[in-house]
């Protein structure tokens, strides 16, 4: 096994991370427009002269952050299509959302914005403030993007079966180890190689192996010091029994159950016994600085994009792994980035909006280089690995493999950002000694309120 990472392309985002992730500046634009007037244009529109001019706005995902690369798939759709003229606009996850809030209320919205289905869909379009995207869920995409997720496919659509998202891109968080130590400690022996799984009862063996070994400060650290990486928190505590975070329809919050509460006492137990840590100072960004370092033998917060960014601390092989199962059906969380369109009234824009998100997702060319850009992966299956021929090439098939195993996309529940504090504040109280099923029962009180209260 090699020792350390090559560094690896720059698009890579540090998005992955959640909440720990920064981005660029909200406010810079760039504008790449046509200059003639021949082939390929859709209906005119009076914002423009003969040409349509739309609005982008996208968020700092990969190098879609960078008006360089962003200009260039610009003028590669210009080629085709040179009488839609496209202005972009760059957001950050510091204010962006303040920005899209104030444009809705000014009523000054972009014509296209580039998220995932937390903000498309579960917020803005269950709104009324999206354009309805089902013509562009053809039978040939539809099928396409399904053999890669049927997740997908379903948190594109709001609750009333409208898709107001186009996926370009998607992800499945995953955890890793450190494998030297885990080979030195003889901890290897309790996971899969050949398809980096392993089940509830070796990963609990494991980790007093890494405790009993003394090579290492902690196995591993429940860090809950804030949101940042609770994908990664949330999928071990659901994993370890085949629990849900919510009901099949996203209506309630199910982290209370019988199979989510054993989880959460089964990790306060391997506190209790050294085996682990809960940290209620750490975020995801500390736990991960502290596997860099050695300091603890696996992380809960895995990606193709961490690695990247931590390629250059490590002096040992982090091995990307699926979150330990009790059933052998491991679900991963998951990422889901793509386009929607607000409903400003124009039917040409629109028309020319569509015209843009298709080319950019479908295009044989262009949409394999759009996905690269984001340093994540195609939701369509006919693109293969984009990372193909690449120094990246294999590195990234790794983290593609775990794709099948992303499950339910149930971000898309309404009390998102409540439940996200709740949640927490939950693992802080069961970390200090607290009546599990209280602490989870408090949980899920608060956070199914929220819906409530949204509604």
């Amino acid at each position: 096994m090699k020792k350390a990472l090559a560094l690896v392309m720059a698009g890579v985002m540090a998005l992955s991370l959640v909440a720990c992730g920064g981005g660029s500046t909200s406010g810079s634009t760039s504008t790449a427009a046509s200059a003639g007037s021949t082939g390929g244009s859709t209906a005119a529109s009076t914002a423009s002269g003969d040409a349509t001019q739309i609005t982008l706005w996208t968020y700092p995902i990969g190098s879609w952050k960078d008006a360089e690369t962003v200009d260039g798939f610009i003028a590669k759709f210009n080629e085709q299509y040179p009488d839609i003229q496209v202005k972009v606009e760059y957001l950050d996850y510091t204010n962006g959302d303040d920005k899209v809030t104030t444009s809705i209320e000014a009523g000054t919205t972009p014509d296209i914005i580039f998220e995932g289905p937390e903000r498309l869909v579960s917020n803005w379009g269950a709104k009324g403030l999206m354009v309805d995207l089902s013509d562009l869920w053809t039978e040939e995409a539809t099928a396409d993007i399904s053999q890669t997720s049927e997740a997908v496919v379903n948190a594109c659509k709001g609750s009333d079966g409208v898709y107001y998202e186009y996926p370009l891109c998607m992800t499945a968080h995953n955890m890793a180890i450190n494998y030297e130590l885990f080979e030195e400690t003889g901890a290897l022996q309790y996971i899969d190689q050949e398809t980096r799984t392993w089940t509830t009862d070796n990963f609990v063996k494991a980790l007093e192996t890494l405790r009993d070994s003394g090579k290492v400060i902690t196995p591993a650290i429940v860090y809950c010091g804030g949101q940042g990486g609770d994908q990664g928190t949330r999928a071990l505590v659901n994993n370890l029994y085949s629990g849900t975070y919510t009901n099949a329809d996203h209506t309630a919050y199910t982290a209370n159950s019988a199979e989510n509460v054993k989880a959460l006492e089964l990790l306060q137990q391997l506190a209790n016994d050294g085996a682990l840590t809960f940290d209620p100072a750490a975020q995801a960004s500390d736990e991960l600085q502290n596997f860099a370092n050695g300091a603890a033998a696996m992380t809960f917060c895995w990606n193709a994009s961490n690695e990247a960014s931590y390629a250059s601390q490590v002096s040992f092989t982090p091995y990307a792994m699926n979150f330990p199962t009790d059933d052998g059906s491991v679900e991963l969380c998951g990422g889901i980035w793509g386009f929607g369109i607000f409903d400003n009234g124009d039917p040409a824009k629109i028309e020319a909006a569509k015209t843009f998100i298709k080319f950019i997702c479908d295009d044989a060319t262009q949409g394999p280089a759009s996905v690269q850009a984001t340093g994540f992966f195609p939701v369509r299956a006919s693109f293969g690995n984009v990372y193909a021929g690449t120094a990246d090439e294999e590195r990234m098939g790794t983290f593609q493999s775990f794709l099948p195993n992303m499950g339910d996309y149930y971000n898309v529940i309404g009390g998102w950002t409540e439940q996200r504090t709740a949640w927490w504040n939950m693992l802080q109280e069961v970390g200090r000694g607290d009546d599990v099923q209280a602490a989870a029962d408090k949980f899920v009180e608060t956070s199914n309120n929220a819906i409530n209260a949204a509604g």
